[in-house]
């Protein structure tokens, strides 16, 4: 597969991608587990298609010292034992907030109550950035069609 836009490499695009990178950066101090994040990060990429993110969070997920197995199981984390309570809330914040469209009332009451339940506001607030933003990187990856298969972790670090 070719990209229909270069975004590396390319300075409009740079600059954009530069602030994605900034929030992410942000992301990392706060108080939200890495693990779940990861998590959160694969599973929207996989709902929205985009290979370069799924490529991209299992990679640093493994470097990260996550398991294959739930690696694995992401994708069907409600039949999976593998996953706690709190991060099967996260899962389902995710999901239901990836596929908002879906929901004429957008994220449930439930879900939130669910995720609120198992997450403090420091942490819910970085779960939701951490959703808004893969879902917006997604997009851009999706309909750029940049290819997947050569990321190796750290390298935007």
């Amino acid at each position: 597969m070719e990209a229909r836009l270069k975004l590396l490499g390319n300075p409009a695009a740079e600059k954009v991608l530069k602030h994605l990178a900034a929030v992410g950066r942000a992301l990392d101090e706060s108080p939200l587990s890495n693990v779940t994040r990861e998590l959160v990060l694969l599973r929207a990429s996989q709902i929205n298609g985009c290979g370069v993110c799924v490529d991209m969070h299992t990679k640093d997920a493994e470097h990260a010292g996550e398991t294959s197995t739930r690696l694995h199981l992401v994708s069907a984390w409600r039949e999976a034992t593998v996953f706690t309570d709190a991060e099967r809330a996260a899962l389902e914040l995710t999901e239901h907030a990836t596929r908002i469209a879906d929901a004429a009332g957008g994220v449930p009451d439930e879900v939130w109550d669910n995720a609120a339940a198992h997450y403090g506001e420091e942490e819910l607030t970085a779960l939701v950035t951490a959703i808004a933003v893969i879902n917006a990187a997604n997009r851009l990856n999706v309909i750029t069609r940049q290819p997947a298969g050569g990321y190796r972790p750290g390298m935007f670090a």
